[in-house]
């Protein structure tokens, strides 16, 4: 008689973003992952054309949806109160006094629209390329692109395996 064991995550991934921990769920089931994946590729999809070489044509709501679909599809792969913190919106006036806070981001800029040049804005802001950084870090770990699924701070993950083989100068062959 054959005997497999199975065993899954149950401590969650940590990503540390300037001090603070964000914690992510320790196995995310593959609907779960797939529906939250389809919806990044929907606002992504929404983003296209956006032409880098001629950005006096980029509608800035083009791309602050795509950015929006990013966050969301970050926060989806969270602990809730990590998801909370990270998918906070506020709705801010011209000079910066916070007048709401809200968990949906059409939410706060309905409550900015009740003020005279008030804006939606995250409350924890982060620059789009730790964003993107935290979504390929996302997809390997719960997309299959890792064997090894680090449970501990992304830094601390364990490098990569040497390549089989020897290391070395290259050799030339030369015609004789």
């Amino acid at each position: 008689m054959a005997t497999k064991n199975f065993s899954f995550n149950t401590d969650p991934h940590v990503a540390t973003v300037n001090g603070r921990d964000l914690l992510f769920e320790p196995e995310v089931m593959g609907d779960a992952y797939m529906d939250a994946f389809a919806e990044l590729k929907e606002a992504q999809a929404a983003a296209s054309g956006i032409d880098l070489d001629d950005l006096s044509t980029l509608d800035p709501n083009t791309l602050r949806g795509a950015t929006r679909g990013l966050r969301q599809f970050l926060g989806r792969m969270m602990l809730p109160e990590s998801a909370q913190e990270f998918l906070a919106v506020e709705a801010v006036s011209p000079d910066g006094t916070v007048l709401s806070f809200h968990q949906d981001w059409e939410e706060a800029e309905e409550a900015a629209a009740q003020v005279a040049g008030a804006r939606a804005r995250w409350v924890w802001q982060m620059p789009d390329r730790v964003l993107v950084d935290l979504m390929e870090w996302v997809t390997e770990l719960y997309g299959g692109g890792s064997k090894a699924r680090p449970t501990g701070r992304s830094g601390g993950s364990a490098k990569a395996s040497p390549r089989a083989g020897k290391s070395g100068p290259a050799r030339s062959r030369s015609k004789g």
